[in-house]
Parts: structure tokens; sequence; C-alpha cells
């Protein structure tokens, strides 16, 4: 276990980075795959432009996130640190506000249809949270607390988990975030092909996403806190809502134009 994959000269690949990456560009090509069969007004070369805004909406939103809960700790006396994106602090939660947001403005500008690219992202939304989780593993950050089961990892001295946890057994958190970000996956790339309203998809993927984020969160050691709660419930439990109202929503207006 190592952040760094190799090293040329000056120049360090991290698996984080690299699993990232990897991500997006797999994330392009099934997207890019899509299109033709939605039938969404967008051309195979507008997927490309529309990942590279979605990542840098998802970037801006998870780091923005992570500075507003960290802020009275640490940001307020060092503001310069808010641009030090290198040096760690990005949330999920707004990341994928963040991204939604920059769709939104992708899909006005070129005229196509907003839900439909959700419900294109949504799967490989999933799969690149799986591809990062496996970064934070060897990187020994996002890490668990501590645990007696077998399965449990000692991460080693300069990694946070390692750092924080000297010598104890901590939950995998990373891996059981992967395995149950594959799970979603498989099940939105199933659900794709099904009868469904435009949105669909998408709201599957806040629940699911939601759902799992909300019961690993209890084994998380470094939960960004609202008060004496953990900021994940709160944001997960607002997610688990929103997409069962939304998905509700749908399947009434399902049945009423169905009369």
């Amino acid at each position: 276990m190592h952040p760094v994959l190799i090293t040329i000269g000056p120049v360090e690949i991290r698996y984080y980075g690299l699993m990232y990456v990897i991500g997006i560009i797999v994330g392009i090509i099934l997207m890019r795959r899509e299109v033709e069969r939605t039938g969404i007004n967008l051309t195979k070369d507008d997927i490309i432009s529309y990942a590279f805004w979605v990542v840098i909406g998802g970037l801006l939103g998870g780091r923005l996130y992570y500075v507003i809960f960290q802020w009275r700790q640490y940001y307020a006396g060092n503001p310069l640190e808010i641009f030090a994106i290198w040096h760690g602090g990005l949330a999920i939660h707004g990341g994928i506000i963040g991204g939604v947001l920059f769709a939104w403005v992708y899909a006005r500008a070129k005229k196509a249809q907003f839900w439909t690219l959700l419900d294109i992202t949504a799967p490989v939304l999933a799969l690149g949270q799986a591809f990062g989780r496996l970064g934070n593993f060897m990187n020994g950050d996002a890490h668990g607390l501590p645990t007696n089961l077998p399965w449990g990892i000692v991460f080693p001295p300069g990694s946070v988990a390692g750092d924080e946890f000297p010598g104890q057994s901590l939950h995998p958190v990373m891996l059981y975030e992967l395995a149950l970000n594959l799970i979603s996956f498989f099940i939105l790339w199933r659900l794709r092909k099904t009868d469904h309203k435009p949105g669909f998809i998408f709201a599957m993927y806040i629940l699911n996403y939601g759902i799992l984020r909300f019961f690993v969160s209890f084994l998380r050691a470094d939960s960004l806190m609202l008060g004496n709660i953990r900021g994940a419930l709160v944001i997960s439990a607002l997610f688990m809502a929103g997409a069962t109202a939304f998905i509700l929503v749908l399947r009434l207006w399902k049945q009423e134009f169905s009369k």
C-alpha cells in the first residue's frame, strides 16, 4: 500500500489521481455509447466537453462543501489554503451538487434534455466513485474506525489513517464503498433499458448513494460534522428523501398519463 504508483524524475503518478483519470475515461466511453441509444440532443464529441465541465463543477462543489464545513476549524485562519486543493479536502456530496449544477448549465447551453443527460451520467458516476475509493485505499485516507473484525486493516505510518490510529486495525470503509458503488453501477446499468421517465435513473443513483453512505458513515473516522452530528448523515438523509419523493412523483405522473 503506497499512494505513489511511479516516480519519473520530479513527476509522481499517484494512485488517487490515476483512478479518477481512469474513471473519467471509462465514463466518457460509456456515455458516448448511450448518446445514440437515448437519442439525446448531443453528439458523441459533446460528451467529451460535457465530462470536462462536470468534472470542473464536481471539483469546485466538492472543495466548497469541504471548506464550508471546515471554515471555523481551519480555513478562517488560513484563507489561502482554500485554493491549495492538492493538500486534500474534497467532499463527494458537494461534488455531486456541483456536478449537477454544471450539467444543468451545459444542458441549457446545448438545448439538451437535462434529465436524460443526468440519467446517462448516473451509472458512470457510481463507477467513477468506485475507482476513487480504490485511490482512497492506497492513500490510506477516508478511513474507518478501529475494529476487531478479521478483515480490519492496519494502515502504514505516513498515511492519514496510520498516523491517526498507529498500529490499530481499522474498518476498510473505502473498500466497503467500492463494493457498494459497483453494485449500484450494475443496478443502474441494468435499469437504464427499462421503461422509465427521464430522471428516474439519476434519482435511483441518488437514493442508492444516500443509503450506502448513510450506513457507511457510522464507520468513518474522518466525517465532517454539523455540531455533534455527522454531516454525511444529514446530507445522505436529504438525498434519500429527495430521491424517494422524486421517484414517487414520476410514478404518479406515469400512472396519470397511462389512464
